[in-house]
């Protein structure tokens, strides 16, 4: 196939990801590409910022293990881009792991990576229940819940915190902040917010060490300075607060609503690591991201990437192909960890141990305590937040036996 013009993906007929109507069905939607376009779709991130999605698996895991033609580096684009504009702050260049590539990435991911080995498994499942526990006790004799806010939150919040050693006043900060950058509402503000209040922690944990992964990155040999210590700490808050927040709620949601799936875990048939799998696979918490910038024209199957343009790589849609399922039964994902969730290449995410343990406890000891929970609503009146990257209900609503 010869290589077609950058003109087919540098069009007006560019697909916006940040419109309610795209958050509503956005299953739908890679659909509709998928059958207009083909793996690589041109889209807007936001008004006026152009990018490539990429919804192939085959062609994502291409990119994502190829960091020379797809470096994650976005400098050179973002001289183009306004402070305001309202993705920015999810896409800029930090000095971390994520955005960083050759021997940076290798001498940030290997402080990170450390941090991160030098957790406890036991210590952190005991935490994630006693924490658990007290987000039970807020909302057990009321009868009703809202499982975002009242428990998935509260749980990845408390329990990075303490894995972190941040205090709850910088915490809620950080927090406060994060949730502003994935809303893309208040992006440049929440990254303020956020930027100070992790530099207060580094400021804390530099005078006071502890036991806790912000005093291991200091502490690591590859010296990392106060503010490389803050760029990766956002980092972990970013993959750690809303991310595993909605992979809590998306799961809790799949085992209210699919009854075949709820029946199949309560007669011991399947497990919640299978109900995580199976959102994973079907409904990432982040369902658009692993962006890289070619710095050369980049052609993928006969396409020319544009230089310098964001490649988003659709976890949820790659996920999904059609291609990559073809010939295998039906329910063959079920304890399938093909996916593309963690991402893949030098950039897989490092903590994905410690999410699974967290989400699957959490979950774990919710449906322990409440074998009869209902959602307190319709299925189809919960909704979904709007945004480019992340796949987040506003609400998930419950009803569970009151006990006094």
């Amino acid at each position: 196939m010869t290589p077609t013009s950058t003109g087919s993906l540098t069009g007006p007929d560019r697909i916006p990801l940040y419109s309610p109507e795209f958050a509503d069905d956005p299953h739908a939607a890679y659909e509709r590409m998928r059958k207009i376009h083909g793996p690589l779709v041109p889209v807007e991130l936001s008004p006026g910022i152009p990018a490539t999605l990429v919804i192939g698996y085959a062609q994502a895991r291409r990119i994502l293990n190829d960091p020379l033609r797809f470096p994650a580096d976005p400098r050179v684009w973002q001289q183009q881009v306004p402070a305001s504009c309202p993705v920015r702050p999810m896409m800029e260049w930090r000095p971390n792991a994520l955005r960083s590539s050759g021997a940076e990435h290798a001498r940030y991911r290997s402080a990170n990576t450390a941090g991160l080995d030098a957790i406890d498994q036991h210590g952190l499942r005991a935490l994630v229940e006693k924490v658990a526990d007290l987000a039970i006790a807020d909302f057990r004799t009321a009868g009703r819940a809202d499982l975002v806010s009242q428990y998935a939150f509260p749980i990845a919040f408390r329990v990075l915190s303490t894995l972190l050693g941040c205090p709850d006043e910088i915490g809620a900060r950080i927090a406060d902040g994060m949730a502003r950058v994935f809303n893309v509402t208040d992006a440049a503000r929440g990254n303020q917010i956020l930027d100070q209040a992790v530099a207060d922690l580094v400021t804390l944990r530099r005078h006071q060490p502890a036991d806790d992964i912000t005093t291991r990155l200091m502490a690591h040999p590859a010296h990392l300075d106060d503010r490389e210590t803050a760029h990766q700490l956002i980092t972990l808050y970013g993959a750690g607060i809303e991310p595993l927040t909605n992979l809590i709620v998306n799961t809790c949601r799949k085992l209210l609503t699919d009854e075949e799936f709820s029946t199949s875990l309560h007669a011991a048939q399947s497990t919640i690591r299978d109900a995580l799998d199976t959102v994973l696979y079907t409904d990432p918490p982040l369902a658009n991201y692993c962006i890289t910038y070619p710095p050369y024209p980049a052609d993928i199957d006969g396409t020319l990437l544009p230089a310098h343009q964001p490649v988003v790589i659709s976890m949820a849609a790659c996920n999904n192909d059609p291609a990559l399922t073809l010939g295998l039964p039906t329910g063959a994902i079920a304890g399938n960890r093909a996916h593309l969730a963690w991402s893949a290449g030098p950039h897989t995410c490092p903590a994905r141990s410690h999410a699974y343990l967290i989400a699957e406890t959490a979950i774990s000891h919710l449906t322990d305590a409440f074998p009869e929970m209902d959602l307190a609503v319709p299925a189809d009146e919960l909704r979904w937040r709007p945004g480019p990257f992340h796949r987040a209900l506003e609400a998930l609503p419950v009803l569970v036996p009151t006990t006094r």
